[in-house]
């Protein structure tokens, strides 16, 4: 077994899973990258190297300088790990309602957390505009701008991506994948329509979304409301601009809550939503090709940061969704 170098070295070259139930029920082989074994839990380690690679080759993050972030939480904690190896200070803006369980983790990290009550884009007081403002004032600061900071989508074009199709053998006939930020949707489709075209690439989106609409008719127009963390947006970030995708699938909490389930009872994975919203989305798109073809998605984070809500039978009760999780007795 090669030694790799520290946490930093440890990010990426992530396995790729065959799920035996679904692809049992699709005919298809339904394979998913298990980004949760990344050092930080998640996928986005991956964005957050390149970005902070990116910020030091520029000249912009220097020894000792601080990083500012706005952030649903993953992000954060890949930066938080990484700002602590290169000995840089780190602030994270986040909004007030996402879990517990990652404001904790973020400040057992050393980052300083500044928890925002959530705001629309559009709104001054977003979470994101405050980040910005935030590294202006500070002096020598940099913000991380993971949104339309391609440095995030370059990350995924240069090892997802690759990975994929190293593990594949180039032989696989969809991709999909959720998005926030648009980073790894937009650098995986990329690599990967470089070397087949015929590869189909579609989005995953939650409810509250409006990326199924610009998809499907060219339109950000939102629809309903998610409990998942982190993904579904109301804008075409800088990231995901220009990516070509050739469908989208919308997937509701009761479908997403179940099969995030599912994947703990009947293959031992403990992930969290976004993982949930991948899969639904693959085994329809599954379903829509036939058997005998492969789809490839993600396991994005870890479920242990989610536990006082998707996985807390007295809060999914309470957002009447206890039933799809199977915990209505």
């Amino acid at each position: 077994m090669a030694i790799r170098e520290g946490f930093i070295g440890s990010i990426g070259n992530t396995p790729l899973l065959r799920l035996i139930g679904l692809s049992a029920e699709t005919g298809c082989d339904i394979l998913a990258k298990a980004e949760f074994l990344n050092p930080g839990g998640s996928v986005k380690d991956r964005a957050a190297r390149s970005i902070i690679d990116d910020a030091e080759r520029q000249g912009l993050l220097l020894p000792g300088g601080t990083l500012v972030e706005g952030t649903a939480g993953n992000t954060g904690i890949g930066l938080a790990h990484i700002c602590a190896v290169r000995g840089y200070r780190c602030i994270i803006v986040i909004p007030d309602n996402q879990s517990p369980e990652k404001l904790d983790l973020l400040r057992t990290l050393g980052a300083e957390v500044r928890p925002v009550p959530p705001r629309p884009y559009k709104d001054p007081d977003n979470y994101q505009k405050i980040a910005c403002r935030l590294a202006a004032e500070i002096p020598g600061a940099v913000w991380a701008n993971q949104f339309d900071n391609t440095a995030n989508r370059q990350a995924h074009y240069e090892t997802t991506g690759p990975e994929i199709w190293a593990d594949t053998e180039g032989r696989l006939d969809a991709f999909v994948c959720a998005t926030g930020t648009g980073g790894t949707l937009a650098g995986v489709a990329r690599f990967l329509k470089s070397h087949d075209p015929r590869v189909r690439i579609v989005l995953a989106d939650p409810m509250g979304s409006a990326l199924y609409n610009w998809v499907k008719r060219g339109e950000l127009v939102a629809e309903g409301s998610s409990i998942t963390e982190g993904i579904g947006t109301t804008r075409v970030t800088a990231n995901l601009e220009g990516t070509p995708i050739d469908d989208a699938v919308q997937v509701d909490d009761p479908a997403c809550v179940a099969m995030v389930y599912r994947l703990l009872r009947e293959e031992g994975l403990f992930v969290g939503g976004s993982s949930g919203i991948n899969l639904v989305a693959a085994v329809q798109v599954a379903r829509q090709l036939g058997p005998g073809h492969r789809v490839v998605t993600l396991l994005c984070d870890r479920g242990g940061l989610y536990a006082g809500r998707l996985f807390n039978p007295a809060w999914l009760a309470e957002k009447g969704l206890a039933g799809a999780a199977g915990l209505d007795g």
